[in-house]
């Protein structure tokens, strides 16, 4: 057992199990479900994964399956996914001892991602002090929206509203409306306090980190948080534009709003495929094109260490820079003036072979289980992996097989396939050799 929990980056998935397996209980009681009877045992452990994972796919209907105590549990269960079982656990330690030791600085490492471990203690300060004012200010402006543009009872107002917070800073997609944000997809008093916050907690600790500590001198900031905040100013835009582009004249999405209502939604989508899982059509009536465009986007995902799932913005910037470099015949990769180190550029090709892998057997087993079309598997995979939450809606419709395939795809996204190679084959030294070098043909 000490073997197994004893390092860092192994506890980390087994944190996130424990969270999983308590969810499920709890999630079984009579009293989280709504009428008579318990939640079946795959229906809980589905939608605690999810919410521990942060992706927002449900089997139920969270609205009317669950009760006021089930609801409850989730939005507990995301708020736990987003700050990390072990980031949480050392926030406990940092507010009942006032300081950190360094074994829970190190479980901390793991799952923030930060790489500085004197700045452990600063970051998770950080972590909560931007957590409850994103969450505290989206939920004020979500309820006074609803409660005097929408005539909602001012205690159900603020349910919602905190309910939509939660869910958007942890990118997790989960709502108290059976149709998401369907209803609302014409109120930008209502999208955009969630868009904000969706794109403030996938950008990460570290950036978020680099923008508290030196919001004036970008200079300064690092090379994480340039790529992140370039890939952002790229990917949401160009998302935008192709959602635009292939449903402008679509009559079952886009093509009924107004011209200004299309381009609110189409960025709304944009933002959602950052990992966050709500919609404002429906998804399942979009264009093969959309699809197409959305599975990549999803792929993707947002910052390191944040909320957001896939491969990462910097994974994607990194593998580009260093295409560019070989098309240029240039030796290193780099960009703003930094020279990308190989060990960061051997863990970028790694993180996305992996990625491929596990999404490619999981398409597999999807189809082989569910016999659905490619373009709703292949969605429902990629949304899994990424901890997107998106559906073209067939998730209710899956069999207890592929139900399974799902909740494996969201716990090995959340924690990540680098993370879980890590946790099992852990190697802490280093060779003492090396092999000749030869160079195979390559292409």
């Amino acid at each position: 057992m000490k073997r197994l929990t004893g390092h860092p980056v192994r506890l980390v998935p087994l944190g996130f199990l424990a969270a999983i397996l308590a969810g499920t209980l709890l999630l079984m009681l009579p009293l989280a479900r709504e009428g008579p009877g318990a939640a079946p045992f795959m229906t809980a452990l589905f939608t605690a994964t999810s919410a521990v994972s942060v992706t927002g796919l449900a089997v139920v209907d969270t609205a009317t399956y669950w009760t006021g105590f089930g609801r409850g549990v989730i939005l507990a269960l995301i708020q736990v996914g987003g700050f990390g079982i072990m980031s949480s656990a050392a926030l406990l330690g940092l507010v009942v001892a006032r300081r950190l030791r360094l074994t829970t600085r190190l479980v901390a490492q793991a799952e923030t991602g930060v790489l500085a471990l004197g700045d452990i203690t600063a970051v998770l300060r950080l972590v909560i002090v931007t957590t409850v004012s994103v969450q505290a200010v989206v939920a004020t402006a979500l309820a006074l929206r609803l409660a005097l543009g929408h005539g909602m009872a001012w205690g159900d107002a603020a349910w919602h509203g905190l309910f939509q917070a939660v869910s958007a800073f942890n990118n997790a997609g989960f709502s108290t409306w059976s149709d998401s944000l369907v209803s609302f997809a014409g109120d930008g008093l209502v999208l955009l306090p969630i868009c904000c916050a969706v794109v403030v907690g996938g950008l990460g600790i570290p950036v978020l980190y680099d923008l508290w500590r030196d919001p004036r001198r970008p200079g300064r900031w690092t090379l994480h948080t340039k790529l992140t905040l370039l890939g952002l100013a790229i990917l949401l835009p160009g998302g935008a534009l192709a959602v635009l582009t292939f449903e402008w004249a679509n009559p079952a999405t886009l093509g009924a709003m107004s011209w200004p209502a299309r381009v609110m939604n189409a960025l709304v989508h944009s933002v959602m495929l950052r990992t966050a899982g709500f919609n404002t059509v429906d998804v399942g009536q979009m264009r093969d094109e959309t699809l197409a465009v959305s599975w990549a986007l999803m792929l993707i995902g947002g910052g390191s260490a944040g909320t957001a799932g896939g491969i990462k913005v910097t994974t994607f910037l990194l593998l580009g820079l260093v295409v560019w470099a070989v098309l240029r015949g240039e030796p290193d990769a780099s960009a703003f003036g930094r020279r990308v180190a190989p060990e960061t550029q051997r863990q970028a090709t790694a993180v996305v072979l992996l990625a491929v892998g596990v999404l490619g057997l999981g398409v597999l087993a999807l189809l082989g289980a569910t016999g659905l079309p490619l373009r709703d598997v292949m969605f429902e995979a990629v949304s899994a992996f990424a901890t997107v939450g998106l559906s073209t809606g067939i998730t209710p419709q899956l069999p207890p097989a592929a139900q399974g395939v799902v909740v494996v795809l969201m716990f090995v996204g959340r924690v990540g396939v680098v993370t879980i190679g890590a946790a099992l084959a852990l190697r802490a030294h280093k060779a003492p050799y090396r092999y000749p070098e030869e160079r195979p043909i390559v292409g």
